[in-house]
């Protein structure tokens, strides 16, 4: 019968298990000094070699001629507990016998003596499992039990055990075996099992086991059927990788802000029954793939894609920045959470893919940071030309026409058929700075405004709720109100829209500026720093 990778080569000694040498070197060590205690705790992520270390351990304990603190695997007592001979080794799976009653028929077994080992050893696998009645019912025999008797309890969740439990325990905790060491194990198996693995095919199963050694294995048992060099592509259409385009086309969607092509996407794949969950989650993956590729500089170990995935993701990551891509990050795990209470799905995605492909939607504090991100990066790069308001010009007054005598002819002295050229009008001066406090007075209008703008723009709501505006000196429109007024003004067309509702109502064009508390600040142009930054960054400045 054939038998599956995980289990022909699991760990029959101490020295073949991979990655977990800080537990096995003390285990062997507490073998050949004779002091076991009477209960341990495994505890780590699955694959690791918590179970294999507990039946290791088993059969250390009995085996009548140990190795330097292994078993022997020869004697009849290694060979009965591997064939299940030997009934003194018992495994109890707690997520079917969780049950008190469970509990009292395991400590009335545990009084007899063992009937052909030197102690009875009770393996209990995902113990967090267990009722609290049961846990309660296991204390005292879990704190003194017979001489012969040792218990190994192993969970994946140790937080879930009671704190009793605990320290009744010699605890171990199992760490993720390193990507090296489990395609280094790989590669020994690929040899005895007469398969042509390379080396970026065991690093690729490697690094989508995710530190489980048995997930590994199990992987490399699919790949088998392969025939020829097992690589990198082998293992990606055997593991699913593969056919991920369509999240690489749904990602340049959103980075493009092209909404209408990003639906058209979800709708071919909702024809073609992809699981609306699904699709976020995995797009969540792509954006969490992004966050590290441009948080890390060598991130190709901490993301599980194969080379040509890696080289999309370096590139999508160039065109965006960090700030967008949580702020997409929040809003696909907001849209997933969600989307288990929601009536359809295919609408929930649609909802989050709109707001993914337009940031000017969302009026939240991580949208607006999003939006000013990607506008830093457009003028750093000079991908932008930013439009500065013309002052209007000046008309310099026409002096009054004074009465002249009729000149003189003088001979000799040719006279001009054209009239001399008038002088250029006086350089104005430069404006002298006025304190804000002097010739201000409250904007009466200002409601009556707020309700034209929001008519207008709903996204300007949660920035102009709550404010206030004043008149300077019969030309300045001061808006006073949350901190981050001056940088959202400078974004867009919001200036213009509240320019343009200032005007319907009164009639007349101001200039609008933040209010200052500073007594002696001049009224602040939001848009004056932005341009001012885009011209020491060498940006052209188009002046209307």
């Amino acid at each position: 019968m054939y038998r599956a990778f995980y289990r022909k080569y699991r760990p029959s000694t101490f020295t073949d298990v991979v990655g977990q040498e800080h537990i096995t070197k003390t285990l062997e060590n507490a073998v050949k000094t004779g002091k076991t205690s009477h209960a341990y705790l495994f505890t780590g992520s699955r694959g690791t070699g918590k179970t294999s270390c507990a039946k290791i351990l088993a059969k250390a304990v009995n085996c009548i001629n140990p190795d330097n603190g292994n078993p022997c695997n020869e004697c009849e007592i290694c060979k009965g507990i591997d064939s299940g001979a030997i009934l003194d080794i018992i495994e109890i799976d707690a997520a079917s016998n969780n049950g008190v009653d469970n509990i009292r028929d395991l400590r009335e077994e545990a009084n007899f003596t063992p009937a052909n080992a030197k102690y009875r050893v009770y393996i209990i696998d995902e113990v967090h499992m267990l009722s609290i009645g049961a846990f309660n019912a296991l204390l005292k025999t879990l704190e003194e039990p017979p001489a012969h008797v040792i218990f190994i309890l192993a969970t994946t969740e140790v937080h879930k055990l009671p704190s009793t439990i605990l320290s009744r325990c010699q605890r171990f905790d199992f760490k993720r075996i390193p990507p090296e060491a489990i395609a280094e194990r790989l590669k020994e198996v690929a040899e005895k099992e007469n398969l042509q693995l390379s080396d970026d095919g065991a690093m690729l199963i490697a690094r989508i086991a995710d530190g489980a050694m048995r997930d590994a294995l199990s992987l490399l048992d699919r790949c088998s059927s392969y025939e020829g060099v097992i690589d990198s592509a082998a293992v990606a259409n055997s593991a699913g990788l593969a056919g991920r385009e369509h999240i690489f086309e749904l990602c340049n969607c959103i980075i493009e802000k092209d909404a209408a092509k990003a639906l058209e996407v979800v709708n071919k794949l909702y024809n073609d029954s992809c699981d609306m969950e699904r699709l976020i989650t995995e797009l969540t993956s792509h954006f969490r793939n992004l966050m590290v590729s441009k948080a890390v500089k060598n991130f190709e170990d901490m993301i599980i894609c194969s080379q040509g995935e890696i080289e999309i993701i370096r590139q999508q990551s160039a065109k965006t920045t960090l700030a967008t891509i949580m702020s997409c990050i929040d809003i696909l795990t907001a849209s997933a959470s969600t989307m288990k209470q929601g009536a359809n799905r295919r609408t929930s995605a649609e909802l989050c893919i709109i707001r993914l492909c337009t940031p000017a939607l969302d009026s939240d504090m991580n949208a607006v940071l999003r939006r000013l991100s990607e506008l830093e990066s457009m003028v750093a790069s000079g991908n932008i030309t930013v439009k500065a308001e013309k002052p209007a010009p000046v008309k310099a007054e026409t002096p009054p026409v004074k009465q002249e005598e009729t000149p003189v002819q003088v001979q000799n002295e040719p006279i001009d058929d054209e009239p001399p050229l008038p002088e250029p009008p006086p350089a104005p001066q430069e404006e002298k700075v006025v304190p804000q406090n002097m010739g201000t007075v409250p904007f009466d209008k200002w409601p009556e405004v707020l309700d034209k703008v929001f008519s207008q723009d709903k996204s300007l709501i949660a920035m102009l709720t709550g404010s206030s505006a004043f008149i300077h000196q019969g030309k300045y429109l001061l808006i006073k109100g949350s901190p981050v007024l001056e940088m959202y003004l400078k974004t867009g067309d919001y200036s213009k829209t509240i320019k343009e509702a200032v005007t319907q109502i009164t009639g007349k064009s101001y200039t609008l500026a933040v209010y200052n508390n500073k007594q002696e600040q001049a009224p602040k142009n939001p848009l004056s720093d932005l341009v001012s930054k885009a011209r020491n960054l060498g940006v052209k400045i188009e002046e209307e």
